[in-house]
């Protein structure tokens, strides 16, 4: 059966066929070698390298190629040397292949490496003893009996002065480091001593560029206080922290080694403010909440004194806000602050209808590692519809919050967990119509897995301990399940327990899981299996879970990751099946 070439293909064939290609002509000269791999291949292979001008218009420079020739053994022999093969037997040959082709054959024998009989490694100085205590020498990659091997031989070294260094003795040098070879006895002996000179510690610091911050809150930011050990990894992460307050757009950590006063290094900072008033709108979509838009204002130098403004408007189908917050931070530590926050809330979905305001006040104390805690007050009023029952609330509600994150990258996290824990209440004594006491509790983790895989797992659940019936609690303060992030392939807020017309009118309890399974395709794409159960119910004897699974696509973007997911309801007489849609990080 004769196949005509489509036209493209047809084409392509006689270009090829007439136009020269120089990537298909012979190569004039080439090198062959034979009798080592790995690093002393590519070692040799660097060594023989032709020099520019040895083929020139194609053609080969035989007299230059000839002293070429005569160079290989001692080449050879010296690129094999750093990994302990000083016998090394080398041949070399130039043999004339078809086409006039030259091709250089090298064979080595490596032959017996030379192994160490005796290391010998030392730390001597004002901090000898403090660096030994920290076993910096145990971690030396070279050992008596070994081959010697050069390039691990200055791994250590810079390893050894490395460690030493971020130690704060920045004068640590070697005045002894001999490797003595004796190719007879096929033996190496290392002599390597550390002199570690004086240890130095941050001395004064002083800030230029930023005058309209006050010092104190300048100084929140630094990793070390002056008197600690100097490291050049703590100026680095205080670089991190200015830039990371996103109030510079230039950071600049200058010690200055030649005004040291008794070994304390001065620290000058040079700051450039970013502009402390920005405008921020964004746009999104999910269908927990229709397509969004929302508008931020921020003042981060409120009063010159880098106190914060923040205010907030949120536009969506079916949900509006809006919110003020006003921060004052910790000056001792960099993650805590106290906040006072005002907001109004109205909500519309097929299960309830909500109005609310709150005034609240927050201590938030910040633990290091990711851990955060803090106490909060809180006044509710709202007014509800649920069900036939119209109603407004006044609840004073008390809390404690906790939290601990540890995932790395914001964008698309690799591996990580996260958990959180809130205790908040409210009694008429205390002002609020009602008396209850929640706890809640939140967690997920990411688990790497082999083949660009990944196991996302996800858990939430509430109780809720009350001295009143559940109508007179306000509809914020219930738990539904169902929507994006909830249990999917059911409506938003759709789930929970129902009143004797069949309304869900909210549970006094919840409890929702899902586990993830995703495929990571290309840097920003990726597509998942998912299974998700959950419900809210007033009883944990008969919480009558709700489950879904379903399949979706990912693709993530520096703004947030878009969602897609379409899941189909388990486990109900007829099952139905839900798409479900979210672009950018959710509320």
């Amino acid at each position: 059966m004769i196949r005509v070439l489509p036209p493209i293909c047809l084409l392509l064939f006689l270009l090829a066929a007439v136009l020269p290609c120089p990537a298909l002509a012979a190569d004039p000269l080439r090198l062959e070698i034979r009798g080592v791999s790995g690093d002393a291949l590519d070692n040799v292979r660097a060594a023989l390298s032709f020099p520019p001008g040895l083929v020139k218009d194609g053609a080969v420079d035989r007299r230059w190629l000839d002293r070429f020739v005569g160079q290989v053994p001692e080449k050879v022999r010296k690129a094999l040397q750093p990994f302990g093969f000083y016998s090394a037997t080398i041949g070399a040959d130039l043999v004339t292949e078809a086409a006039a082709v030259q091709v250089l054959k090298v064979s080595i024998k490596p032959g017996r490496p030379v192994r160490l009989s005796r290391v010998r490694t030392d730390i001597e100085g004002i901090g000898a003893e403090r660096l030994k205590r920290r076993n910096l020498l145990r971690d030396f990659p070279l050992r008596q009996g070994e081959v010697l091997h050069q390039g691990r031989y200055e791994e250590g070294k810079k390893e050894l002065l490395d460690r030493a260094v971020n130690l704060g003795y920045l004068d640590a040098f070697f005045p002894v480091h001999k490797i003595r070879v004796d190719p007879e006895k096929m033996s190496a002996e290392i002599d390597l001593v550390l002199e570690t000179g004086p240890r130095y510690r941050f001395g004064e610091v002083s800030f230029s560029g930023a005058d309209n911050y006050p010092e104190p809150f300048l100084r929140r930011y630094l990793a070390f206080e002056p008197g600690d050990v100097f490291s050049h990894a703590t100026l680095g992460q205080s670089q991190v922290n200015y830039l990371d307050s996103d109030r510079f757009e230039e950071v600049r950590l200058l010690p200055d080694r030649a005004a040291a006063d008794q070994d304390h290094i001065p620290i000058e900072v040079e700051l450039k403010p970013s502009p402390s008033k920005r405008l921020r709108p964004g746009i999104g979509y999910g269908t927990d909440t229709g397509a969004r838009a929302t508008l931020l204002f921020e003042n981060l130098n409120l009063f010159r004194r880098g106190h914060e403004l923040h205010l907030e408007l949120n536009l969506a189908q079916m949900r509006q806000s809006a919110g003020a917050a006003y921060i004052l931070p910790d000056m001792e530590n960099l993650h805590s602050f106290t906040a006072f926050r005002t907001g109004y809330e109205a909500e519309d979905t097929d299960t309830f209808e909500t109005e609310k305001y709150t005034v609240e006040a927050e201590r938030t104390r910040d633990f290091g590692r990711g851990r955060k805690g803090s106490v909060y007050l809180q006044l509710l009023v709202e007014n509800f519809t649920v069900g036939e029952q119209r109603d407004t609330a006044r609840m004073l509600i008390p809390g404690v919050r906790y939290s601990r994150r540890r995932y790395r990258e914001i964008v698309r996290p690799r591996k990580g967990y996260q958990y959180a824990l809130e205790v908040r209440g409210g009694h008429q004594y205390l002002g609020s119509d009602t008396g209850l006491l929640q706890v809640l509790a939140s967690g997920n983790l990411l688990v790497p897995l082999p083949a660009r895989l990944s196991l996302f797992m996800r858990i939430e659940g509430g109780t809720t301990l009350q001295n009143e019936p559940l109508r007179d609690i306000p509809v914020s303060l219930r738990f539904f399940a169902g929507g994006d992030q909830s249990v999917r392939g059911y409506a938003y807020q759709s789930l929970g327990p129902e009143n004797d017309e069949g309304d869900v009118i909210g549970g006094k309890h919840l409890l929702v899981g899902s586990i993830e399974l995703e495929r990571a395709i290309g840097e920003n794409w990726g597509v998942a299996a998912f299974y998700d159960v959950g419900n809210a119910f007033n009883s944990y004897t008969s919480p009558d879970l709700f489950h879904g699974a379903g399949i979706g696509g990912r693709y993530y973007t520096p703004v947030g990751p878009v969602r897609l997911d379409l899941a189909r309801q388990i486990g109900v007489d007829d099952p139905g099946y839900r798409i479900h849609v979210s672009i950018g990080f959710g509320w």
